[in-house]
């Protein structure tokens, strides 16, 4: 019985030889298996963490006025760009002008009385003084009993009067000075509505909506007019899981991450920024952390409130071993790839993977650049097998499940 067997196998193997020009065991079954491969290849891979974010605007203004009036001119359109300093509305003057007329008369009048009460008190010195001398040589006449004592107390009394005069116009220069001092700034006061009535724009910006019409009356405070953003730059928020904080802080120690975003519009090309700022506490209730990117925003791609797609790139790995996801499988023990030999025949090679970019897989062991490995037909492959590569494959994955080209691990590599 086994010297059939043996004779069995030896005729099929001989009619395999003859048929296929390849050698076969016993049971091999059919010609060389058809296969898709790829090359190893070496690059360098970027490491990052992608999100959803928000665009805002940099800066938010609301306009408002701070007068209460007739708007009488808006001069803008609806949508123009403006820069700081520019006047967005004009409200009626005249009021405000008169009343600063008015503050600029009464501090004239203010100051005039300011320098006759100066003026009262230089006389009303001068007269006391001389009263008092008058109380001096009074008070020696009368010693020498050339003077009666009424006139020297007479003398005493007028010069203690002329006093009580100048104390008097002293107290009248405080005041007049006080109200010299309220007047002055009554005219700053009064200039400084003056001004408010010309309403300009805080930062330059790009306007929204105008909420009143010349001709409306505006209030102080409560009528918005219209309001302003700062497009360039922009800023976009997004939220990462929080077990990548670590990797992030440690990656932005000492440098700028650089943020990439891709706009929602026609051109789909990324616009560059750099990482700007990171909360100083995780979302519990998420388990993620919210960042922003600032980007120039020259051409004016980021649009406020719209989302875009966020790439946060921490890192670079250089020349790092790369094989297309399809090419890695997962079995009983573990990640394999099967790998093309010069005879044609594969050999089943464990491998150890690192993260995934894009549709790449960084393998960080098992693998050499240059080596050749089967991304389409693993189904039909074992150890040993004659592939013939050709366009397409009987069957995709492997042994054990999935192939590994389904994962979406973009854990950092470890430092």
């Amino acid at each position: 019985m086994l010297s059939i067997v043996t004779a069995a196998c030896t005729r099929t193997s001989a009619a395999a030889r003859n048929d296929d020009g390849g050698r076969r065991g016993c049971g091999g079954g059919g010609g060389a298996v058809p296969v898709v491969v790829s090359t190893v290849t070496q690059k360098d891979v970027p490491v990052e963490i992608e999100a959803i974010g928000n665009v805002e605007a940099f800066d938010t203004v609301s306009i408002k006025a701070q007068v209460s009036g007739q708007l009488m001119d808006v001069r803008f359109k609806e949508g123009d760009s403006v820069k700081a300093g520019d006047v967005l509305f004009q409200i009626d003057p005249r009021p405000f002008q008169a009343a600063l007329d008015q503050a600029q008369a009464n501090d004239v009048r203010n100051e005039a009385l300011l320098k006759q009460a100066e003026a009262n008190l230089a006389r009303d010195t001068a007269q006391a003084d001389y009263a008092h001398s008058e109380v001096d040589r009074f008070n020696r006449l009368f010693a020498r009993g050339l003077l009666s004592c009424e006139l020297a107390d007479q003398s005493k009394a007028s010069a203690d009067a002329t006093s009580a005069t100048a104390n008097a116009d002293r107290a009248a220069i405080a005041s007049a000075q006080a109200q010299v001092a309220a007047g002055k700034a009554a005219v700053e006061t009064a200039r400084l509505q003056r001004a408010y009535t010309s309403i300009r724009a805080p930062i330059s910006g790009q306007t929204g909506n105008v909420a009143a019409k010349a001709g409306n009356l505006v209030t102080a405070s409560a009528t918005e007019l219209t309001t302003l953003v700062q497009l360039e730059p922009a800023l976009v928020t997004f939220a990462v899981p929080g077990v990548n904080l670590p990797d992030i802080k440690r990656y932005a120690a000492g440098h700028q991450l650089a943020v990439l975003a891709t706009p929602q519009d026609q051109d789909r090309q990324q616009v560059a920024g750099t990482l700007a700022f990171m909360d100083n506490t995780v979302d519990s209730s998420t388990d993620t952390i919210k960042l922003k990117a600032s980007f120039p925003n020259k051409d004016r791609r980021l649009w406020p409130g719209v989302f875009t797609r966020v790439v946060l790139r921490l890192t670079t790995v250089p020349n790092a071993t790369v094989v297309p996801g399809e090419a890695v499988q997962t079995g009983q023990d573990g990640q394999f790839v099967f790998v093309v030999k010069r005879d044609q025949a594969v050999d089943m090679r464990p491998v150890t993977t690192g993260m995934r970019v894009d549709l790449e897989i960084v393998v960080e062991k098992g693998l050499r650049p240059g080596e050749v490995v089967v991304t389409e037909g693993q189904l039909r492959l074992e150890p040993g097998t004659r592939v013939v590569v050709g366009q397409g494959a009987a069957g995709r994955g492997g042994r054990g499940g999935r192939g590994q080209g389904q994962r979406t691990d973009r854990r950092a590599p470890p430092q």
